[in-house]
Protein backbone atom coordinates (compact mmCIF):
# COMPACT_ATOMS: atom_id res chain seq x y z
CA UNK A 1 0.00 0.00 0.00
CA UNK A 2 0.98 3.90 -0.84
CA UNK A 3 1.37 6.20 2.07
CA UNK A 4 0.79 9.72 2.21
CA UNK A 5 2.76 12.46 3.84
CA UNK A 6 1.03 14.48 5.34
CA UNK A 7 3.95 16.72 5.70
CA UNK A 8 4.45 17.50 2.56
CA UNK A 9 0.29 17.37 1.89
CA UNK A 10 0.73 20.54 4.69
CA UNK A 11 3.33 22.30 3.02
CA UNK A 12 1.78 21.89 -0.31
CA UNK A 13 -1.33 23.25 0.82
CA UNK A 14 0.23 26.36 2.87
CA UNK A 15 1.54 27.40 -0.57
CA UNK A 16 -1.45 27.10 -2.68
CA UNK A 17 -3.40 28.98 0.01
CA UNK A 18 -1.30 31.97 0.02
CA UNK A 19 -0.06 31.96 -3.56
CA UNK A 20 4.09 31.99 -3.20
CA UNK A 21 6.37 30.14 -0.95
CA UNK A 22 7.50 33.06 0.74
CA UNK A 23 3.92 33.56 2.68
CA UNK A 24 3.75 29.60 3.37
CA UNK A 25 7.30 29.76 4.61
CA UNK A 26 6.38 32.48 7.75
CA UNK A 27 3.16 31.01 8.37
CA UNK A 28 4.65 27.31 8.77
CA UNK A 29 7.75 28.91 10.15
CA UNK A 30 10.01 26.91 7.81
CA UNK A 31 13.19 27.66 5.62
CA UNK A 32 11.85 28.34 2.33
CA UNK A 33 14.12 26.00 0.41
CA UNK A 34 12.71 22.86 3.17
CA UNK A 35 9.11 24.00 1.70
CA UNK A 36 9.87 23.80 -2.15
CA UNK A 37 12.09 20.51 -1.53
CA UNK A 38 9.13 19.00 0.55
CA UNK A 39 6.67 20.02 -2.52
CA UNK A 40 8.86 18.52 -4.97
CA UNK A 41 8.89 15.30 -3.03
CA UNK A 42 5.25 15.39 -3.36
CA UNK A 43 5.12 15.79 -6.68
CA UNK A 44 7.44 13.14 -7.42
CA UNK A 45 5.50 10.53 -5.47
CA UNK A 46 2.27 11.20 -6.85
CA UNK A 47 3.77 11.44 -10.11
CA UNK A 48 2.18 15.36 -11.29
CA UNK A 49 3.08 18.87 -11.59
CA UNK A 50 1.06 20.86 -9.09
CA UNK A 51 2.64 24.15 -9.60
CA UNK A 52 3.16 26.13 -12.63
CA UNK A 53 4.76 29.64 -11.93
CA UNK A 54 2.60 33.22 -13.49
CA UNK A 55 5.05 35.70 -12.65
CA UNK A 56 6.11 36.43 -8.91
CA UNK A 57 2.94 33.98 -7.81
CA UNK A 58 2.57 30.04 -8.10
CA UNK A 59 -0.33 28.93 -9.49
CA UNK A 60 -2.27 25.49 -9.33
CA UNK A 61 -2.06 23.01 -12.27
CA UNK A 62 -5.19 21.22 -13.13
CA UNK A 63 -4.48 18.30 -10.87
CA UNK A 64 -2.92 20.72 -8.57
CA UNK A 65 -6.46 22.34 -8.20
CA UNK A 66 -8.00 18.38 -7.24
CA UNK A 67 -4.92 17.79 -5.16
CA UNK A 68 -6.00 21.00 -3.01
CA UNK A 69 -9.65 20.15 -3.16
CA UNK A 70 -8.70 16.72 -1.07
CA UNK A 71 -6.22 18.62 0.55
CA UNK A 72 -8.86 21.24 1.91
CA UNK A 73 -11.34 17.74 3.17
CA UNK A 74 -8.39 16.10 4.98
CA UNK A 75 -7.30 19.20 6.93
CA UNK A 76 -10.92 20.53 8.10
CA UNK A 77 -11.63 16.83 9.43
CA UNK A 78 -8.33 16.64 11.15
CA UNK A 79 -9.74 19.77 12.77
CA UNK A 80 -12.92 18.81 13.36
CA UNK A 81 -11.52 15.67 15.18
CA UNK A 82 -9.34 17.55 17.64
CA UNK A 83 -12.40 19.85 18.49
CA UNK A 84 -14.53 17.11 18.63
CA UNK A 85 -11.65 15.57 21.12
CA UNK A 86 -11.38 18.66 23.24
CA UNK A 87 -15.12 18.94 23.27
CA UNK A 88 -15.39 22.39 21.17
CA UNK A 89 -17.86 23.34 18.77
CA UNK A 90 -16.43 23.55 14.98
CA UNK A 91 -18.84 26.14 13.99
CA UNK A 92 -19.06 23.56 11.27
CA UNK A 93 -22.63 20.93 10.91
CA UNK A 94 -21.89 17.49 12.38
CA UNK A 95 -21.97 15.78 9.52
CA UNK A 96 -24.39 12.47 9.61
CA UNK A 97 -24.73 9.81 6.88
CA UNK A 98 -27.51 7.44 7.44
CA UNK A 99 -28.39 4.19 5.20
CA UNK A 100 -32.21 3.32 5.22
CA UNK A 101 -32.61 -0.40 4.37
CA UNK A 102 -35.32 -0.15 1.37
CA UNK A 103 -37.61 -2.40 3.60
CA UNK A 104 -38.02 0.19 6.62
CA UNK A 105 -41.64 1.66 6.06
CA UNK A 106 -40.36 5.25 4.74
CA UNK A 107 -42.78 7.40 7.41
CA UNK A 108 -41.09 5.31 10.47
CA UNK A 109 -37.59 6.14 9.35
CA UNK A 110 -38.28 9.69 8.65
CA UNK A 111 -39.88 9.68 11.76
CA UNK A 112 -36.59 9.28 13.40
CA UNK A 113 -34.43 10.80 11.68
CA UNK A 114 -36.03 14.41 12.38
CA UNK A 115 -34.83 14.04 15.95
CA UNK A 116 -31.28 14.93 14.36
CA UNK A 117 -32.21 17.81 12.82
CA UNK A 118 -33.36 19.26 16.55
CA UNK A 119 -30.29 19.36 18.25
CA UNK A 120 -28.55 22.46 19.52
CA UNK A 121 -25.78 21.51 17.37
CA UNK A 122 -26.39 21.87 13.56
CA UNK A 123 -26.08 18.53 12.02
CA UNK A 124 -25.85 17.75 7.90
CA UNK A 125 -27.69 14.91 7.56
CA UNK A 126 -27.41 13.06 4.69
CA UNK A 127 -29.78 9.77 4.06
CA UNK A 128 -29.17 7.43 1.18
CA UNK A 129 -31.60 4.24 0.79
CA UNK A 130 -30.56 0.48 -0.51
CA UNK A 131 -30.24 -3.06 0.03
CA UNK A 132 -29.15 -4.39 3.67
CA UNK A 133 -25.98 -5.69 2.64
CA UNK A 134 -24.34 -3.21 0.12
CA UNK A 135 -25.53 -0.57 3.17
CA UNK A 136 -23.86 -2.70 5.52
CA UNK A 137 -20.28 -3.01 3.28
CA UNK A 138 -20.38 0.89 3.20
CA UNK A 139 -20.60 0.54 7.04
CA UNK A 140 -17.97 -1.21 7.41
CA UNK A 141 -15.65 1.07 4.96
CA UNK A 142 -16.63 3.95 7.40
CA UNK A 143 -19.10 5.48 4.19
CA UNK A 144 -21.93 5.32 6.35
CA UNK A 145 -22.11 6.38 10.21
CA UNK A 146 -25.22 4.33 10.66
CA UNK A 147 -27.68 2.05 9.20
CA UNK A 148 -31.45 1.39 10.16
CA UNK A 149 -32.96 -1.79 9.76
CA UNK A 150 -35.86 -3.85 10.55
CA UNK A 151 -33.39 -6.79 11.13
CA UNK A 152 -29.81 -6.65 12.91
CA UNK A 153 -26.97 -7.14 11.02
CA UNK A 154 -26.17 -11.28 10.38
CA UNK A 155 -23.74 -12.59 12.87
CA UNK A 156 -21.91 -13.96 10.07
CA UNK A 157 -20.37 -10.66 8.95
CA UNK A 158 -16.57 -10.40 8.84
CA UNK A 159 -16.41 -7.08 9.65
CA UNK A 160 -17.65 -5.96 13.71
CA UNK A 161 -21.03 -4.54 13.39
CA UNK A 162 -23.23 -4.29 16.60
CA UNK A 163 -26.90 -3.94 16.13
CA UNK A 164 -28.80 -1.71 19.15
CA UNK A 165 -32.75 -2.24 19.29
CA UNK A 166 -34.62 1.15 18.38
CA UNK A 167 -37.72 -0.49 19.64
CA UNK A 168 -40.88 -2.37 18.11
CA UNK A 169 -44.30 -2.00 16.69
CA UNK A 170 -47.21 -4.54 16.10
CA UNK A 171 -48.95 -4.44 12.47
CA UNK A 172 -51.85 -3.08 11.49
CA UNK A 173 -53.56 -3.94 8.10
CA UNK A 174 -55.41 -0.51 6.25
CA UNK A 175 -57.55 -0.12 3.33
CA UNK A 176 -59.63 2.47 1.35
CA UNK A 177 -63.23 3.02 3.86
CA UNK A 178 -64.86 1.13 1.17
CA UNK A 179 -62.46 -2.25 1.61
CA UNK A 180 -62.31 -1.29 5.74
CA UNK A 181 -66.17 -1.59 5.49
CA UNK A 182 -66.05 -4.41 4.46
CA UNK A 183 -63.33 -6.64 5.65
CA UNK A 184 -63.86 -5.46 9.18
CA UNK A 185 -66.58 -7.71 9.82
CA UNK A 186 -65.83 -10.90 11.15
CA UNK A 187 -61.94 -10.17 10.84
CA UNK A 188 -59.52 -11.83 10.67
CA UNK A 189 -61.48 -14.93 9.44
CA UNK A 190 -62.76 -12.41 6.30
CA UNK A 191 -59.04 -11.96 5.48
CA UNK A 192 -59.71 -15.36 3.58
CA UNK A 193 -59.79 -14.40 -0.43
CA UNK A 194 -59.33 -10.74 0.03
CA UNK A 195 -57.24 -8.88 -2.29
CA UNK A 196 -53.96 -7.97 -0.29
CA UNK A 197 -50.79 -6.11 -1.54
CA UNK A 198 -47.53 -7.68 0.97
CA UNK A 199 -43.73 -6.68 0.21
CA UNK A 200 -41.35 -8.81 -1.42
CA UNK A 201 -40.44 -11.54 0.63
CA UNK A 202 -36.96 -10.37 1.09
CA UNK A 203 -38.83 -8.02 3.69
CA UNK A 204 -38.49 -9.02 7.61
CA UNK A 205 -42.56 -7.46 7.76
CA UNK A 206 -43.13 -10.20 4.46
CA UNK A 207 -42.08 -13.09 6.24
CA UNK A 208 -44.06 -12.15 9.56
CA UNK A 209 -47.20 -12.16 7.78
CA UNK A 210 -46.97 -15.08 5.87
CA UNK A 211 -46.44 -16.72 9.37
CA UNK A 212 -49.40 -15.34 10.80
CA UNK A 213 -51.46 -16.04 7.84
CA UNK A 214 -50.39 -19.54 8.08
CA UNK A 215 -51.59 -19.75 11.72
CA UNK A 216 -54.09 -18.59 11.04
CA UNK A 217 -55.07 -20.70 7.90
CA UNK A 218 -55.83 -18.22 5.91
CA UNK A 219 -55.38 -17.52 2.10
CA UNK A 220 -56.01 -14.11 0.61
CA UNK A 221 -55.47 -13.15 -2.71
CA UNK A 222 -52.02 -11.36 -3.40
CA UNK A 223 -52.30 -9.16 -6.24
CA UNK A 224 -49.22 -7.17 -6.33
CA UNK A 225 -45.73 -7.43 -4.04
CA UNK A 226 -43.33 -4.16 -4.06
CA UNK A 227 -40.23 -3.59 -3.03
CA UNK A 228 -40.81 0.24 -1.64
CA UNK A 229 -42.98 0.37 0.77
CA UNK A 230 -43.84 3.84 -0.10
CA UNK A 231 -45.31 2.33 -3.94
CA UNK A 232 -47.27 -0.33 -2.15
CA UNK A 233 -49.23 1.82 -0.10
CA UNK A 234 -50.37 4.48 -3.19
CA UNK A 235 -51.44 0.76 -4.79
CA UNK A 236 -53.69 0.58 -1.82
CA UNK A 237 -54.82 3.91 -1.54
CA UNK A 238 -55.74 3.60 -5.25
CA UNK A 239 -58.31 0.38 -3.71
CA UNK A 240 -56.01 -2.35 -5.38
CA UNK A 241 -55.55 -4.40 -2.15
CA UNK A 242 -55.85 -4.05 1.91
CA UNK A 243 -51.75 -3.80 3.24
CA UNK A 244 -49.90 -4.05 6.33
CA UNK A 245 -48.19 -1.08 8.01
CA UNK A 246 -46.52 -0.27 11.58
CA UNK A 247 -49.04 -0.34 14.20
CA UNK A 248 -46.77 2.98 15.70
CA UNK A 249 -47.84 4.65 12.40
CA UNK A 250 -51.50 3.99 12.08
CA UNK A 251 -52.69 7.77 12.40
CA UNK A 252 -49.95 8.83 9.64
CA UNK A 253 -50.83 6.26 7.37
CA UNK A 254 -54.59 6.68 7.25
CA UNK A 255 -53.73 10.69 7.33
CA UNK A 256 -51.36 10.56 4.19
CA UNK A 257 -53.35 7.98 2.39
CA UNK A 258 -56.78 8.43 2.79
CA UNK A 259 -56.91 5.09 4.46
CA UNK A 260 -58.66 2.97 7.62
CA UNK A 261 -57.62 1.08 9.84
CA UNK A 262 -58.93 -2.87 9.46
CA UNK A 263 -57.39 -4.73 12.27
CA UNK A 264 -54.49 -5.58 14.08
CA UNK A 265 -52.59 -8.90 13.47
CA UNK A 266 -52.19 -10.25 17.19
CA UNK A 267 -49.11 -11.05 18.26
CA UNK A 268 -47.08 -10.12 15.48
CA UNK A 269 -44.50 -7.50 16.03
CA UNK A 270 -41.93 -5.81 13.79
CA UNK A 271 -38.26 -4.76 15.26
CA UNK A 272 -36.01 -2.13 14.19
CA UNK A 273 -32.42 -1.60 14.81
CA UNK A 274 -29.81 1.01 14.55
CA UNK A 275 -26.77 -0.68 13.10
CA UNK A 276 -23.00 0.97 13.78
CA UNK A 277 -19.33 -0.23 14.26
CA UNK A 278 -19.53 1.07 17.60
CA UNK A 279 -20.29 -1.08 20.69
CA UNK A 280 -21.24 2.31 22.37
CA UNK A 281 -23.47 4.81 20.92
CA UNK A 282 -21.09 8.14 20.66
CA UNK A 283 -22.09 10.34 18.06
CA UNK A 284 -25.04 12.80 19.62
CA UNK A 285 -27.36 12.97 16.32
CA UNK A 286 -27.28 8.58 16.29
CA UNK A 287 -27.86 8.98 20.23
CA UNK A 288 -30.87 11.59 19.47
CA UNK A 289 -32.14 9.51 16.68
CA UNK A 290 -32.65 5.85 18.98
CA UNK A 291 -33.84 7.33 21.80
CA UNK A 292 -36.73 9.17 19.39
CA UNK A 293 -37.05 5.90 18.16
CA UNK A 294 -37.22 4.22 21.43
CA UNK A 295 -40.11 7.12 22.60
CA UNK A 296 -42.14 6.32 19.26
CA UNK A 297 -42.54 2.82 19.70
CA UNK A 298 -42.96 2.73 23.18
CA UNK A 299 -45.92 4.81 23.16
Amino acid sequence: MEWLNYHHLLYFWSVAKHGTVTKASEELRLAQPTISGQIRMLELSLGEQLFVRTGRRLALTEMGQVVFKYAEDIFATGQEMLNAVKGQGSGRPARLIVGIADVVPKPLGTQFLKSALKLDQPTHLVCLEDKLPRLLADLASHRLDLVISDTPAPSNLKMPTYSHPMGESGVTLFGTPKLAAQYRRGFPQSLHGAPILLPTPNAMLRRLVDQWLLHHQLHPAIIGEFDDSITLKVFGQDGYGIFPGATAMEQEICRQYQVRTIGRLDSLTEHFYAITVERRLKHPAILAIVQAARRELHK
